[in-house]
């Protein structure tokens, strides 16, 4: 693979770029940041292009409204008492989105694993309830709330 800095030092450093109208030298400094952040940039590709060209098995849950006004994430774990949703899936990446009036606004990607073990931490730290919910009430699910995710992937690292 060529990196930036190749070219750079391929043409002694005289390479400019446009920058707010005006011609700016790259610097050697520079180069050496932007192909950091490239090669940062090609594992976000890889793991996209991985679940967007069937390579991992992927679960999509879609949370309707309710979710804005209450700040939680719902995931099921059993259904009539028995296992379910994140506790059953065979899927790699669980894609959780987020709709309001018939619109997806956005959402979020984990790796079934790493969800799993937010869950369970969650409850242990009495961050997340168990409820009762979905249809007829019959289906045990985790409430998580969003802001909380930030602490998750702190821990994560």
């Amino acid at each position: 693979m060529i990196t930036l800095t190749d070219i750079y030092n391929k043409f002694n450093g005289n390479l400019y770029k446009e920058k707010g109208g005006r011609w700016m030298p790259i610097t050697e400094g520079y180069c050496k940041e932007f192909d950091l952040d490239l090669k940062f940039g090609k594992m976000g590709e890889k793991f996209t292009e991985e679940v967007f060209e069937g390579k991992s098995l992927v679960e999509t849950k879609t949370e309707r409204d309710i979710w804005k006004t209450t700040g939680n994430l719902a995931f099921e774990i059993r259904y009539k008492g028995q296992p379910s949703g994140v506790s059953t899936t065979g899927s790699h990446i669980w894609i959780h989105l987020l709709a309001y009036n018939d619109e997806i606004l956005g959402g979020f990607i984990f790796k079934v694993p790493k969800l799993k073990l937010m869950l369970k931490q969650a409850i242990k730290d009495n961050r997340a309830k168990m409820v009762m919910g979905g249809d007829d009430n019959m289906s045990q699910i985790i409430l998580m709330p969003m802001n909380d995710l930030k602490e998750f992937y702190k821990a994560a690292i």
